[in-house]
């Protein structure tokens, strides 16, 4: 599509988010438009869109867990369509290799010299399907490349493009030939969003949807963002405003996984608590989805609908607690009942 019909569709899109009207403002009207055009192809995935969305404007990886067939490689993929950036996808085996990630150097005879190859890590967007599939190693070099934005090949640093965003898919029904993610890499995944079963009325809309894909092309996205348009939507939200009262509010809800005053009687359960990283994360994820429906303030709503996703993966249970029954996502749940806003 070219760049003047895109702009048409762009200022065609609504200014005024779920929270009233906005400042004009012309990378979120696109972005508002790549939610669209995402939505469209993505039934009854609202959640997984925006938090997708989030994961661009924070600079932040996402960890997609979901059973088979429930389009979360397609999600990936079709954010790839709307952006004008490179992407690669990595299937995961367990005979896979750190090189098959990060590039190898080789030898040029004709040259006499060596010459750096560079591998699917060195784009924009890299959707890793099965992460939980990989061997430690390549896990492992997996993690310097989100934590650290660089790959390090023959003891040579290459640094990765800006913007970098990594999107992991894992299985959680199989776990034959799978090798459970370290915490320190589960740490660096901004979000863990768990994708669950459509409802009936969505599924059959997805019967619609495909089968018409079927027959004829699918529509195009109606936006292609690019790397400039990216980096000046993350500086929007970042100056996206959080009040004392709120930041308040999100130290004694990570706090309160460590055995604060609020959930004392918990200490029994978590074996290791939320780190600071995570109140960073969900601070960061709340500036964006505020952007996202267009305020200039983080409210606690923001803070409440990511925070599932933002710590429970980052919480590790006693043994107790997990033969008990307890999991991580529902004792998070459970801190939001006890810790409130001011």
């Amino acid at each position: 599509m070219a760049r003047g019909a895109e702009q048409a569709v762009a200022r065609s899109v609504t200014r005024t988010g779920l929270d009233g009207p906005t400042p004009d403002d012309p990378v979120r009207a696109r972005l508002e438009a790549l939610r669209t055009g995402l939505e469209a192809g993505l039934i009854g995935a609202s959640g997984l869109v925006e938090r997708l969305l989030i994961g661009l404007l924070t600079g932040g990886h996402l960890l997609i867990e979901g059973a088979p067939g429930l389009a979360k490689t397609r999600a990936v993929k079709r954010l790839a369509d709307g952006l004008h950036t490179g992407f690669a996808r990595i299937q995961c085996t367990p005979d896979l290799m750190p090189a098959d990630l990060t590039g190898t150097t080789v030898w040029r005879p004709d040259g006499g010299r060596f010459e750096f190859l560079a591998g699917p890590l060195f784009h924009s967007l890299v959707l890793v399907d099965e992460v939980n599939r990989a061997p430690p190693k390549v896990q492992s070099a997996l993690l310097e490349a989100m934590a650290e934005r660089q790959v390090t090949v023959a003891g040579v640093t290459h640094p990765l493009p800006d913007p970098f965003m990594v999107v992991a898919t894992q299985n959680p029904i199989e776990h034959a030939g799978t090798f459970p993610l370290p915490e320190a890499q589960l740490d660096r995944f901004l979000l863990h969003v768990v994708v669950e079963m459509p409802d009936e009325a969505s599924e059959r809309r997805i019967l619609d949807l495909v089968e018409g894909e079927m027959t004829e092309e699918a529509a195009p996205m109606p936006v292609r963002l690019t790397a400039d348009e990216l980096r000046a939507a993350r500086a929007a939200a970042l100056k996206t405003h959080v009040s004392p009262a709120l930041k308040d509010f999100l130290v004694r809800l990570v706090a309160a996984t460590r055995g604060g005053p609020a959930a004392a009687d918990l200490r029994g359960a978590i074996e290791h608590p939320v780190s600071p990283r995570g109140t960073l994360a969900l601070m960061l994820a709340g500036k964006a989805r505020a952007y996202l429906h267009g305020r200039d303030h983080v409210v606690p709503d923001d803070v409440v609908a990511l925070t599932g996703d933002a710590l429970a993966h980052r919480l590790a249970l006693t043994w107790r607690a997990a033969a008990e029954g307890q999991t991580a996502r529902a004792l998070v749940a459970g801190l939001l009942d006890r810790v409130r806003p001011l």
